[in-house]
């Protein structure tokens, strides 16, 4: 059962991996670059979200605020630094991502202190399956995720700005001389990847502490899922968000919880040196 257990925590961390890898995913598949300040997007939905659930005493409306707060704030990055940057290269832009990351975290700093903060959640009794305790809280946040992720994925399969976005993965070339706007496609990608690491960052500060650096933590464990599902592939990311979330979990016991943040690091070398691709990347050529 102890082991039981582990696996529904490490599935609750693992939506909080998964919404973050999902966020890079989709910057890296269409705007080409690795966006360093998604960990600082989840801090400024984790500080959103806690302010809108001190103020109403509702889990659902915190991340409605998490995911409109880190929108806009993402969309205003896109518009005063990444589009001018736009004709860069790579390590320009995430240099500039860096650079985008301090500064929002400069931000919270100044506005909420340094001070670590908590969801003030009240207490309920756990559910018991089986032996394994769930909390109404983890179902709540469960279903916050969900909600998003479906979402997300209905806007990018069922919409017509969610084709022209997968069009300008496939191929930005043949997709611009097909007619798709390249510039309501990054509006909508920039709206969309912020949002989604918004909520993220809400489900970690529900599940862990609000503090300036605490997005910035999550940075390495959502680049390694990135990779690990194949980066342009949101559903990949998603799945192995919540495969590095339970592994996580799982080695708590061998190493504790202050290092079990290094198995993000060695999943990722060990993605890099076998299977470079991902799970569920495409091989590319280069002509």
């Amino acid at each position: 059962m102890f082991y039981a257990q582990l696996l529904v925590n490490g599935l609750v961390q693992g939506l909080v991996i998964g919404l973050a890898a999902l966020s890079i995913t989709l910057v890296f598949g269409i705007a080409r670059f690795p966006n360093a300040a998604t960990g600082d997007a989840m801090t400024l939905g984790g500080y959103s979200a806690l302010a809108a659930f001190k103020a109403t005493g509702s889990m659902a409306l915190g991340g409605v605020a998490a995911f409109l707060a880190t929108a806009v704030v993402s969309l205003l990055a896109y518009l005063a630094v990444f589009r001018q940057l736009a004709n860069r290269s790579v390590v320009s832009l995430l240099v500039a991502s860096i650079g985008v990351a301090f500064f929002i975290r400069a931000v919270l700093g100044v506005t909420f202190g340094h001070a670590q903060q908590v969801f003030m959640a009240p207490l309920s009794r756990p559910y018991v399956l089986g032996g394994v305790r769930i909390t109404p809280l983890d179902l709540q946040l469960a279903a916050v995720a969900a909600i998003a992720l479906a979402a997300v994925f209905g806007l990018l399969y069922f919409t017509p700005i969610g084709r022209q976005m997968r069009a300008v993965a496939d191929n930005r070339d043949l997709a611009r001389v097909s007619g798709v706007r390249p510039g309501r496609v990054m509006v909508a990608l920039w709206l969309l990847a912020g949002g989604v690491a918004g909520v993220g960052g809400m489900m970690l500060g529900v599940k862990t502490i609000v503090s300036p650096e605490s997005g910035w933590e999550m940075l390495l464990p959502a680049f390694t899922a990135a990779i690990l599902g194949g980066i342009g592939s949101p559903g990949g990311a998603v799945l192995a968000g919540l495969l590095l979330g339970v592994a996580q979990e799982a080695s708590t016991p061998f190493v504790g919880f202050t290092y079990k943040i290094a198995l993000a690091f060695v999943i990722m070398l060990a993605v890099l040196l076998v299977r470079p691709r991902g799970l569920f990347g495409r091989v590319e050529g280069a002509r």
